[in-house]
């Protein structure tokens, strides 16, 4: 028995035309100009006009689609994320890795400040390290974190956290001890100046130093190179030559290169975490 093939008719009309297409074209079909405009916005140091409309911070897509019509764009924000992925852009943070122009004698302080901490160490001289804390806001303010309380009923601080004029900042200002891994923290309630400084190492003195260094000669100070204790602050050195007088001891002090703080000892010992023994609370 032979096989039935069923052939099915095709039928044309001659009043319809079939136009062959891929789809709308493109935006950047029509403006060819329109991922350049985007990457000029974008990186303004590295392409277009130093005199750029937009600032290096402001990168958002809102931002960036307003200045984009602005110029006769028309277009969206989901088109721009498009074109930045295209161009290899992807949303990122800020990572701390820059620290300024190197002094060409940065590493001969570094090792110069090394040596004489090791020679007051090795003679059983007092060697501190000093710097001003974060500022706190004082008041009913919040804060982070969480702590345990009857249900319902939440610590009630203040909805902003502008600074009290009549209370004002609480000043920490750390005195590490390097030989003995110990911290003494003061706080002032009125400014980060020398006089308050120089007044949290006299007390450091008083409560730890002596007692724990008899009748030393010499005292070393490592401390930043700006701020209420920077090596060009003329009451900073008036008020340690008056505390060398009270003590009858020799101070001398080592500042940091600029740009190195985080090098400083007690930006990493004062700390809450750490053996810090004592809080004052000076005027």
């Amino acid at each position: 028995m032979g096989s039935l093939n069923f052939v099915m008719p095709i039928h044309y009309r001659r009043d319809v035309n079939v136009a062959l297409s891929g789809g709308r074209k493109t935006l950047e079909y029509h403006t060819s100009d329109l991922q350049q405009a985007v990457e000029r916005l974008v990186e303004p140091t590295e392409r277009g006009d130093p005199q750029t409309p937009l600032r290096w911070t402001c990168k958002s897509l809102s931002n960036l689609q307003a200045e984009l019509n602005a110029q006769g764009y028309r277009i969206g924000r989901t088109k721009i994320a498009g074109i930045l992925k295209g161009l290899g852009y992807s949303l990122q943070g800020n990572r701390k890795t820059r620290e300024g122009k190197d002094h060409p004698d940065r590493d001969a302080q570094f090792e110069h400040i090394a040596r004489r901490v090791k020679a007051y160490r090795h003679g059983g001289r007092p060697a501190i390290s000093v710097d001003t804390k974060k500022k706190e806001v004082l008041g009913n303010k919040a804060n982070g974190g969480r702590e345990y309380r009857p249900g319902g009923k939440p610590l009630e601080v203040d909805t902003h956290d502008f600074p009290d004029k009549a209370l004002g900042k609480a000043v920490p200002y750390g005195v590490y001890d390097i030989a003995e891994n110990e911290a003494l923290v003061s706080v002032g309630v009125s400014s980060d100046t020398a006089e308050f400084a120089v007044e949290a190492i006299r007390r450091w003195w008083h409560e730890l130093g002596q007692k724990r260094y008899r009748c030393p000669r010499r005292l070393l100070i490592t401390a930043d190179a700006g701020g209420s204790n920077g090596h060009r602050n003329r009451l900073w050195k008036l008020e340690l030559q008056k505390m060398a007088d009270e003590t009858g001891m020799k101070i001398e002090v080592c500042h940091y290169p600029p740009g190195t703080s985080k090098w400083n000892k007690t930006k990493h010992r004062s700390r809450e975490g750490h053996t810090a023994r004592q809080l004052h609370l000076a005027d």
